[in-house]
């Protein structure tokens, strides 16, 4: 079970049991991997993605990236991976699927924030 010990006493203490509990961390950990299949998939089927990412070197206000890869692994709630894109990559720390036809992901060092991912540029607009 990941939960830590003082939120498995909270839950506890609402009213949750021990197998309701351990049915909460199943559940949380196959979010996790469903997530990470998913972003993995939105990154394969597109050559080319646009970002909102505050991009120093970019004239355009959403920046365009050849994608080569997104490599993601799990472990009970975590999600770590690194994004590679035709000239640089960055570690990825959590993401998920957005309901607008685009992703976001917690970029680490070098970039240091969350970065939201569009086929296209109007999507992000």
């Amino acid at each position: 079970m990941h939960f830590d010990q003082r939120t498995q006493q909270a839950l506890r203490d609402v009213g949750l049991e021990t197998d309701d509990l351990r049915a909460a961390s199943e559940a949380v950990v196959e979010a996790v991997e469903t997530d990470a299949t998913a972003l993995e998939e939105f990154f394969d089927a597109h050559d080319t993605v646009y970002s909102d990412m505050d991009m120093a070197h970019s004239a355009s206000e959403y920046p365009e990236h050849a994608v080569d890869y997104l490599d993601l692994t799990t472990h009970a709630n975590e999600m770590r991976g690194w994004l590679r894109f035709d000239t640089w990559g960055v570690s990825v720390e959590d993401g998920r699927v957005l309901p607008d036809e685009t992703v976001e992901l917690t970029l680490g060092p070098t970039i240091n924030a969350r970065v939201r991912f569009a086929p296209d540029r109007e999507t992000l607009e």
